[in-house]
């Protein structure tokens, strides 16, 4: 959003409530922060979105009562491009994001340059928990062109008073990202590849499943180098796994179009602590499928 003369307008991330609500969250955003963000983020979408407190609160898992329906409030929502950082590593945190469509990886760079992918965020979840401190604690890069809705952490703590709806509903979704945080911890203890690959998968079509989408078709949205990076292992090792996993008739596999083909089995691979071996041995689970 532009003014006359081509520069970025300072309008606040989150403006009024519209009349009729009782909720005022007037926040202006220092200029300088304006124009970072529309630089970093991109514009917003048809500027200043306006989006409901009822959606808000469905949008991060909640239940609204029917009285929240004449609520409607403002809330700024920005197009992040596909390959775009939302937020950056140690960068001050501001504000907290809500994935409204699309999806992210979030991403903890070392000193000698590595990416490691420690996990990815979809639909109604909320990049910026991690930063407490008031920093990021790593950066948040979209996986494909997405949208998120902006809000400001400074007027987040009214409306999470305001708003018990609201409150506990984000605070099930914090319960949920540290019970996610031990899935990835159990994922990463497996020894095998193919057995690491397999609880990822399964925690993926979990995923897909709370997201209203088939447990058995999947889009990876993620590359497989992401996925390498996520799990520790070398891409060739993924490939090589996805491989190792179609042969058993777990999955079949077309590029990114992953189709679990026998779940039960991949839940045996997953529960597996041997993968297939140097010599190609056949384990356990996959010559109990």
């Amino acid at each position: 959003m532009l003014s006359g003369n081509g520069n970025p307008m300072e309008a606040p991330l989150m403006a009024t409530a519209m009349p009729g609500s009782c909720i005022d969250l007037r926040l202006p955003v220092p200029g300088a922060f304006a124009r970072y963000t529309r630089r970093a983020l991109g514009e917003p979408v048809d500027g200043i979105c306006q989006i409901g407190l009822a959606e808000l609160v469905e949008l991060v898992g909640g239940e609204a009562p029917a009285s929240m329906g004449d609520e409607v409030m403002r809330f700024q929502v920005l197009r992040v491009a596909r390959g775009a950082e939302l937020v950056h590593e140690a960068a001050p945190a501001s504000m907290l994001y809500v994935v409204r469509a699309g999806s992210f990886k979030r991403v903890k760079t070392s000193e000698d340059g590595y990416e490691h992918v420690l996990g990815f965020a979809w639909r109604g979840d909320v990049i910026g928990f991690d930063a407490l401190t008031g920093y990021h604690a790593f950066a948040a890069v979209a996986l494909e062109d997405s949208r998120v809705v902006a809000l400001p952490r400074a007027a987040l703590r009214a409306l999470r008073v305001r708003c018990e709806a609201l409150d506990q509903a984000l605070q099930v979704l914090m319960a949920r990202q540290v019970a996610q945080a031990g899935d990835v911890a159990e994922m990463m203890a497996a020894v095998a590849a193919d057995a690491r690959l397999a609880r990822f998968l399964v925690l993926l079509s979990a995923r897909m499943v709370e997201h209203g989408q088939s447990s058995r078709r999947i889009l990876l949205r993620m590359s497989r180098r992401d996925i390498a990076r996520h799990l520790g292992l070398a891409h060739e090792t993924i490939s090589r796994s996805l491989r190792a996993l179609s042969e058993a008739g777990c999955l079949r596999v077309a590029d990114r179009d992953v189709e679990i083909v026998d779940l039960q089995a991949l839940r045996r691979a997953a529960r597996s602590t041997r993968g297939f071996g140097e010599a190609g041995a056949r384990p356990a689970w996959a010559r109990a499928a």
